[in-house]
């Protein structure tokens, strides 16, 4: 758990994921889209990836956990957060705020 709040906490946008995760891509093309630059962590490519895995899905309640986005070192959560906040128009004022955006 150090580690993925320390990863989380690095940037103003990381998204941990899956390289082959069909919801992965889907979030990391919106934040691309929106003009964030976010962080990466795909876990199936990482040396300690299973075991962030574990600790992220301890920490949403969700098997299999990712994606999983932090915002200005927060837990925003998985897919269908992001989109909520995106469709209710709340998740550009987060990364403005997290200096992640600048419009």
């Amino acid at each position: 758990m150090d580690r993925v709040t320390r990863l989380a906490s690095q940037r103003a946008v990381v998204i941990f994921s899956l390289s082959s995760c069909c919801m992965c891509h889907s979030v990391k093309s919106l934040f691309c889209e929106l003009g964030v630059n976010p962080a990466i962590i795909d876990l199936d490519e990482d040396s300690k990836g299973k075991e962030m895995e574990q600790a992220l899905a301890k920490l949403t309640g969700r098997n299999p956990a990712v994606p999983v986005v932090f915002i200005g070192g927060k837990l925003v959560g998985p897919t269908d957060k992001v989109m909520s906040l995106h469709l209710e128009g709340n998740l550009l004022p987060l990364l403005r705020d997290a200096g992640a955006i600048w419009l």
